[in-house]
C-alpha cells in the first residue's frame, strides 16, 4: 500500500494539474514498482508561501525583492 506525500507551494496550481500529478506518481508506482493502484495514495498538501523557507527567508520575501 504505497503512500506518497507531495508538498508544493500554494501557487495557483489548479485541480487539473493536481489530478494529473496524483495519475503520473500513481503509473509510475504502477509501471516500476508492480503496486497496484487501488491500493495507491497519493497525497498533495500545498503550503502557502509565506510558510516556505530557503535562504533564511520566506519564498514570499524573496519573491518581493528585485531580481538581479
Amino acid at each position: 500500500m504505497p503512500y506518497v506525500n507531495v508538498r508544493i507551494l500554494d501557487d495557483n496550481v489548479t485541480a487539473q494539474q493536481k489530478s494529473d500529478v496524483i495519475a503520473g506518481i500513481t503509473d509510475v508506482l504502477v509501471k516500476v514498482l508492480g503496486k497496484n493502484p487501488d491500493s495507491t495514495f497519493v497525497v498533495i498538501d500545498e503550503v502557502p508561501l509565506e510558510n516556505w523557507g530557503y535562504k533564511g527567508k520566506s519564498v514570499a520575501e524573496l519573491r518581493k525583492q528585485p531580481k538581479a
